[in-house]
């Protein structure tokens, strides 16, 4: 697998994106890892229905079925590509908290916002 740094001014375009014709319907798992709060599944194997970046709040938003997930200033956005596409997304915040959304299918990039 081949992880690459998403540049923070592509967020908010590539989650658009993602988000309009990729992402929703597709199943995710959302894993919270910090040293006050160990680690922890958020949600496991649930419906995706958006993910956006706010830069006005400085805040991405993750949809899933019933739980709108907010992960607030957000430092990193890495990728995380297989052979077979996007198999999952790790957001560093400032804090140091990691949040890690996997997908249970993996989903092909037809645009490239890593840099």
């Amino acid at each position: 697998m081949a992880t690459a740094k998403l540049d923070k001014a592509a967020w908010q375009k590539t989650f658009d994106q993602m988000s309009k014709s990729l992402l929703v319907g597709k199943q995710v798992e959302i894993e919270v890892i910090g040293l006050d709060i160990g680690d922890q599944i958020e949600q496991e194997w649930i419906q995706l229905l958006g993910i956006s970046y706010d830069p006005k709040d400085d805040l991405i938003e993750i949809l899933v079925e019933g739980l709108d997930h907010l992960i607030p200033k957000p430092r990193e956005v890495w990728l995380d590509h297989g052979a077979t596409g996007l198999a999952s997304m790790e957001v560093i915040q400032d804090d140091e908290v990691r949040q890690i959304i996997r997908l249970r299918e993996p989903l092909m990039l037809p645009f490239s916002g890593t840099a």
